[in-house]
């Protein structure tokens, strides 16, 4: 190397290597990978000999991993949501003092290489250990006993409504076209005729004679509709569908008893006179049978049935999933709403809006806030002119996603300031949102150098 290159190279530098730790947050953390059959747990290295041990998934082997747990020192547990495999553990592990989190698979991805149940106990770990996870909504013991009637309950909806389609398709068989002049063939007119048929009834006038005075189709129209050919095949799979579907309402019976049981268990917030409450027509669709609207009111200490669209079961589904204290486990109505799914997910990179929309969420509530706001498109209040204006703007499933996310806060602010929700009405709310788009148009024309003039049917814009 020449004298002049020395010159030019300077000194050397000595590069000190930087090496990032992230802060060790929960040092008496664990990690358990859950299975069907066996589960795998890891827990710091420096407190046992062996850090991950594996257990079976009994009883005794649960209670096992909960008291190894205890040796070692640790507080804290996560866990993914393995199937229904995790509740079994979770109740264990919560029963000795551990606060359990519950994790997204989704959100705990193992690193890329190989992949097993021991490094995916350690990698629980490690995450839980520098506070990365975050866990999964689960509501206090009371309410999730309720929730598991709810859903019980929900189930065995689902089966009857099957035995009401075998009921149809038998009757479809004999071409008896019931359910062509009536609305509901599980209603009280179709279930009288069934029943009138299977107990040996053929006169067609005096089965037409059964219908309710609620009925549209006249007698004439609905005895026409059951001349048919009575095969005994098909009348003994129409028996079976019809006992089979008696049995289901005597089990959603017994989830009603068990349902009123458990709300009469939570504390009294409020008790409302009868004429505080807002009634509304009940459902004909497998309705709750108690006055469930005076104990949610009561449990609530506001009556959520107030807001256009939700009844007295949606608003029971809303306890049962969510408790009683959402301001506590969310601070705002923005994250709640985030929670459900209901706010818009732009995902952005280098500046440009790569994907927008909401996110997929499986939440039995925000289901139930878009049906109530698919009701809402003919309804003649204020959130179904909203929900109107939101599906001429864009279209129908942005529209349901609009007014549910609007339910959801209005949800919230009934919950937490305890002020009943008063409904202004579609022609005020048309004419609170024209003033705002007037508003908005004079603003445009004198950022532009113009005035808008107001000429009746007509606006002029005036240089």
């Amino acid at each position: 190397m020449t004298k002049k290159n020395k010159k030019q190279s300077g000194p050397r530098r000595r590069v000190t290597k930087v090496t990032r730790v992230l802060p060790l947050v929960n040092g008496d953390a664990a990690g358990i990978d859950v299975g069907a059959s066996e589960h795998y747990a890891a827990v710091p290295a420096d407190r046992d000999e062996m850090p991950v041990r594996r257990f079976g998934a009994f009883t005794e082997d649960l209670h096992a991993l909960a008291q190894w747990l205890m040796q070692c020192g640790v507080k804290s547990v996560a866990m993914e949501s393995t199937g229904v495999y995790w509740i079994p553990l979770y109740q264990v592990l919560e029963s000795y003092g551990l606060a359990v989190k519950l994790v997204n698979a989704r959100h705990v991805k193992h690193v890329p290489g190989r992949k097993s149940d021991v490094q995916d106990c350690q990698w629980l770990q490690q995450l839980e250990s520098f506070g990365l996870l975050t866990g999964s909504f689960r509501p206090e013991a009371k309410i999730c006993v309720l929730r598991s009637y709810m859903r019980q309950r929900e189930k065995l909806i689902r089966s009857a409504g099957r035995y009401v389609q075998q009921m149809q398709k038998a009757l479809t068989e004999m071409n008896l076209k019931l359910h062509q002049v009536i609305s509901d063939l599980s209603g009280q007119t179709g279930l009288a005729i069934i029943r009138a048929i299977l107990s040996g009834e053929r006169d067609r006038m005096k089965l037409a004679a059964l219908k309710d005075r609620r009925v549209k189709s006249d007698v004439l129209r609905i005895a026409k509709a059951l001349e048919g050919d009575y095969r005994h095949e098909h009348l003994f799979a129409l028996q079976q569908a019809l006992e089979l579907y008696d049995f289901h309402q005597l089990k959603i019976a017994e989830c009603d008893a068990r349902i009123l049981k458990e709300m009469q268990t939570l504390e009294t917030r409020a008790v409302a006179p009868a004429s505080a409450l807002k009634r509304k027509p009940r459902s004909n669709h497998n309705p709750i049978p108690f006055d469930s609207q005076a104990e949610l009111y009561r449990v609530l200490g506001v009556d959520l049935t107030r807001i256009d669209g939700l009844n007295e079961s949606t608003v029971q589904l809303i306890l049962s999933e969510l408790g009683l204290d959402l301001c506590q486990k969310w601070p705002t109505e923005g994250q709640f709403a985030s929670w459900l799914g209901l706010c818009p997910n732009n995902e952005i990179s280098g500046g440009k809006v790569l994907k927008r929309g909401t996110r997929r969420v499986v939440n039995r509530v925000a289901n139930a806030l878009r049906m109530c706001a698919q009701s809402l498109l003919n309804s003649k209040s204020a959130l179904g002119a909203y929900a109107r204006r939101m599906r001429a703007k864009r279209d129908s499933q942005v529209a349901i996603t609009a007014t549910a996310h609007k339910l959801a806060r209005l949800i919230y602010r009934t919950v937490k300031y305890g002020q009943e929700y008063i409904d202004v009405g579609q022609a005020q709310y048309e004419a609170k949102y024209k003033a705002s788009v007037l508003k908005s148009l004079q603003r445009k024309a004198r950022q532009l150098g113009y005035q808008l003039v107001s000429c009746q049917p007509t606006l002029v814009v005036v240089p």
